[in-house]
């Protein structure tokens, strides 16, 4: 019981500052509360820390320079604070890994999480930073260059943040299981979050641009994610109408955690 109330006092005051600071709606904050009180409980410091490596970097990257973004995430389904679903979406499958940990003990189960916050975290610096890039992002499908915000581009800029992405969350992962198991530091999840963070944010892309509902504005033109976009509902022009970005994130995510289950067996 103890675990428990630790773990809902750290997410309740790390879910509060970020909802004062309006990076998380309330449906958001209250998720955040759950879920990081089931990341502390049933797994340990090493999950519950890698956690807040994720969104602590990922909140920061999106404030950073957010006057310059604002025009690109005009096309984004979701901007600005965190609601549920975008909580659930990036760290919905590492909650039910912590737990699966929990009950049956394999250090596969670990690394299938690394992997899959190294591919979400990966996927936000790659949106945040690649966004500033003065080069025009290309298509992951067609390689042609497209206007930057566009689902599915990719850019020299942004992939170099995605492969960052991905080291970050394994390098906190490797740092926090020697604090907590003075275990060596042998960077067996820096390996493992940066190829299955780099894979997963590359899948990412490939499914928003192949498969995710993008909707074209008649009053403006624009291609975007949102069903309404200014003042007046979109028309769908490709994808699916039911796959939205939460959705993408969510898949990309398990393949990710596929990717890092596999690195730990080979590592």
């Amino acid at each position: 019981m103890t675990t428990w109330l630790i773990g809902f006092a750290c997410s309740l005051a790390v879910s509060g500052a970020a909802y004062w600071k309006h990076a998380l709606s309330r449906s958001g904050a209250m998720a955040a509360v759950v879920m990081g009180t089931v990341y502390y409980a049933a797994g340990s410091l090493v999950w519950f820390g890698t956690l807040l490596a994720f969104f602590i970097s990922s909140t920061l990257l999106s404030k950073w320079k957010k006057r310059k973004k604002e025009r690109y995430e005009a096309a984004y389904e979701k901007t600005g604070r965190r609601d549920a679903g975008q909580v659930l979406a990036n760290g919905g499958i590492g909650m039910v890994l912590c737990v699966v940990y929990a009950l049956f003990p394999h250090p596969g189960w670990l690394f299938a999480f690394i992997g899959v916050m190294a591919t979400v975290n990966a996927d936000t610096w790659a949106t945040e930073v690649g966004s500033l890039s003065r080069a025009r992002p290309r298509s992951v499908l067609t390689w042609k260059p497209i206007p930057t915000g566009t689902t599915g581009g990719i850019s020299a800029l942004g992939t170099a943040a995605s492969v960052l992405g991905g080291i970050w969350i394994g390098t906190i992962a490797d740092a926090l299981i020697w604090l907590e198991y003075g275990d060596a530091f042998r960077l067996s999840f820096v390996y493992a979050g940066a190829i299955a963070g780099t894979c997963g944010a590359f899948a990412d892309s490939l499914l928003g641009a192949a498969c995710q509902a993008m909707f074209r504005c008649e009053t403006c033109g624009r291609t975007v994610e949102r069903r309404n976009h200014c003042g007046r509902p979109t028309v769908l022009v490709r994808g699916a109408r039911w796959l939205n970005n939460d959705l993408v994130n969510a898949v990309s995510s398990c393949l990710g955690g596929l990717i890092g289950f596999v690195c730990g067996v080979l590592i």
